[in-house]
C-alpha cells in the first residue's frame, strides 16, 4: 500500500514494450520517456508509470512507457543494472531513438525528448545519460541512426549510482563516462531512504558539479522510498511542482 492504495507491479519481462501516451489538450512538444522502478526484478508499472503518464499528459507533455526487459534472476542473460546486464539499458537507448525518430509523427519536438525514472529506473535514467554518444546493440533500422541522448534527466531516489556510503566516490560505470554532453539532470532523494542511498544522488550530483553540467537536487529528511506521485504527509512527495519548475528554467517548457 502506497498513500492508503495497493499498487501493481509485473515481473518475468522477457519482451520489452513502449507504449505512448498524447496530450488531448495543449501539446507543448516536449516528451518524456519513463522508465518505472523494481530493482531490476520488477516493474512498478502503475506507481511509477501509468500513473506518471496521467501527470505528464496533463502538463501537455506526451509520455512514452517503457516496459523494459526484467526477466528475472533465473534466466540468462540474468535482470540487473549495467555492465552486468545489458538488457534494461539497450532497451532505453532504443526507445529514446524511436521516439525522435517517429516526433514528427507523435507531435513531438526532437530536441525537447528527456527521460524520468524511479529507483532502478533512476539509474537507467543516468545510465543513458551517459550512454548517450554510442548504442550498446548492433543497429537494428534507421531508428537507430536518431541520437539515444536525453536532451533532459529527471532520475528520483536512483540507486546503483554510487560506490559506497558517506562518500562521494560514483559507480565506475558512470564515472569515467560523464562528459559536458551529459544532459542537465534533476535528482531528489530522501535521507532516511532504506532502499537506495542519499549518496546515490549526492555522488552524482558531485560528478556532475565537477564536469560543469547543470543539476538541481532536492533532499528531505524523511519520506522513504517508492512513493511515486502519490502524496503523503512529506515534502519530497511535492517533486512534480519542482519538477515542472525545473523543466521551465531549463526551456523545455515555454513560460
Amino acid at each position: 500500500m502506497v498513500a492508503g492504495r495497493p499498487w501493481t507491479y509485473i515481473n518475468n519481462v522477457s519482451m520489452p514494450t513502449m507504449t505512448v501516451y498524447s496530450p488531448t489538450g495543449k501539446n507543448t512538444g516536449a516528451a518524456v520517456v519513463v522508465f518505472p522502478g523494481g530493482g531490476y526484478q520488477i516493474l512498478a508499472i502503475d506507481l511509477e508509470g501509468t500513473e506518471v503518464c496521467d501527470w505528464l499528459n496533463s502538463r501537455g507533455i506526451t509520455c512514452v512507457l517503457l516496459k523494459y526487459r526484467v526477466p528475472g534472476e533465473g534466466k540468462l542473460p540474468k535482470s540487473g543494472a549495467y555492465p552486468s546486464s545489458s538488457e534494461a539499458l539497450e532497451d532505453a537507448q532504443r526507445a529514446i531513438g524511436l521516439t525522435r525518430f517517429h516526433a514528427a509523427e507523435w507531435h513531438i519536438d526532437p530536441h525537447k525528448i528527456g527521460v524520468l525514472g524511479f529507483s532502478a529506473g533512476g539509474h537507467l535514467v543516468v545510465a543513458t545519460s551517459v550512454h548517450s554518444n554510442k548504442r550498446i546493440y548492433a543497429e537494428v533500422d534507421a531508428a537507430d541512426k536518431q541520437s539515444c541522448r536525453p536532451d533532459f534527466a529527471i532520475a528520483l531516489y536512483p540507486g546503483h549510482l554510487s560506490v559506497k556510503e558517506n562518500t562521494l566516490e560514483v559507480n565506475p560505470d558512470i564515472a569515467r563516462r560523464i562528459n559536458s554532453r551529459t544532459p542537465p539532470t534533476f535528482l531528489l532523494q530522501n535521507e532516511n531512504d532504506d532502499t537506495d542511498s542519499i549518496w546515490d544522488s549526492l555522488s552524482y550530483e558531485a560528478a556532475l558539479i565537477k564536469a560543469k553540467v547543470p543539476v538541481e537536487f532536492h533532499s528531505y529528511a524523511e519520506g522513504g522510498h517508492a512513493f511515486g506521485l502519490r502524496r503523503s504527509k512529506y515534502p519530497a512527495t511535492g517533486w512534480p511542482i519542482l519538477v515542472e519548475t525545473w523543466l521551465h528554467t531549463i526551456g523545455v517548457l515555454a513560460d
